[in-house]
């Protein structure tokens, strides 16, 4: 008897208790419905649910997940006409609305980044499309996140990866490109040949002003030293035939056409007959 009421009880639990114990993995909730009705959402862990009455309704992943969507036709406001693809990166954070509030989010988060990508690019140039990704990516997320609140659907971040103008835009941006480089090219050359000259005129502007001070202070050296030696032939109280000696000397290098300072005594007429007379004196 006892046995019997074993097995009925190992029965019952095998197939009523059994398949109505509920495990939630972690980044997960179950929507649990009673009798065809939104009754609670589980958490992650271990729990029972009434057999027959109960049912699982869906399983949500909160983890974050990332869609790529295909490149999608714009327009910016000078009539170029551009393909640009997104990644969207979103996580559910209500089960309930996830649930009952969309049937396919994927595709509605694809529709309404696509509808809002091309408001956006409306407002904007050419030139302000290539150079506006990250405003783009901003406003997109906005946007985006706000129309999906009530899906339980947080939209974490968007971006913008392609592009893609037109073959003949991308010809004639290939060309501005181009002769933007020979351009740059064009003035760093002319730059550095004006900086090359700038500088060899520096150098020699400084070898002449070197040259000029060494000939002004070998001049100076020179003054200073006959005026020393002037000076100390002066203390010498030099004798009258020493300066006629000094005033031959002077016209001997005259003669020779060297000489930088003369002294000529004021009787020149009497030198020649006193040459005899001083070379005795300086014997």
């Amino acid at each position: 008897m006892i046995i019997y009421y074993s097995m009925i009880l190992i029965v019952v639990f095998f197939i009523f208790v059994l398949p109505n114990v509920i495990i939630v993995p972690e980044n997960t909730e179950f929507v649990i419905e009673q009798l065809g009705k939104y009754h609670k959402t589980l958490k992650a862990g271990i729990h029972i649910k009434l057999p027959l009455i109960q049912s699982i309704r869906s399983r949500v992943s909160l983890k974050e997940h990332v869609h790529d969507f295909p490149p999608q036709s714009v327009i910016t406001q000078d009539n170029v006409t551009m393909m640009i693809d997104s990644v969207v990166y979103c996580k559910v954070f209500d089960a309930y609305k996830n649930t009952y509030m969309i049937a396919n989010p994927v595709d509605a988060i694809g529709k309404i980044t696509a509808t809002t990508l091309r408001n956006i690019v409306g407002t904007l140039t050419l030139d302000e499309l290539l150079t506006a990704r990250d405003k783009i990516n901003s406003e997109l997320l906005l946007e985006v996140d706000k129309a999906t609140d009530v899906w339980g659907i947080d939209i974490t971040r968007i971006e913008v990866q392609n592009i893609t103008p037109p073959a003949e835009i991308k010809a004639a941006m290939d060309k501005q490109m181009i002769a933007e480089r020979n351009k740059r090219a064009t003035i760093l050359e002319a730059q550095a040949t004006k900086e090359k000259a700038i500088t060899e005129a520096e150098g020699r502007k400084n070898a002449m002003l070197m040259e000029a001070e060494a000939k002004a202070k070998s001049i100076e050296l020179v003054a200073k030293a006959e005026a020393e030696a002037i000076k100390k032939i002066n203390e010498q109280n030099p004798s009258d035939e020493y300066i006629k000696l000094e005033a031959i000397k002077s016209l001997k290098d005259l003669a020779k056409g060297q000489a930088t300072k003369i002294i000529v005594p004021s009787d020149v007429a009497s030198i020649t007959s006193n040459i005899l007379a001083i070379k005795e004196s300086i014997k």
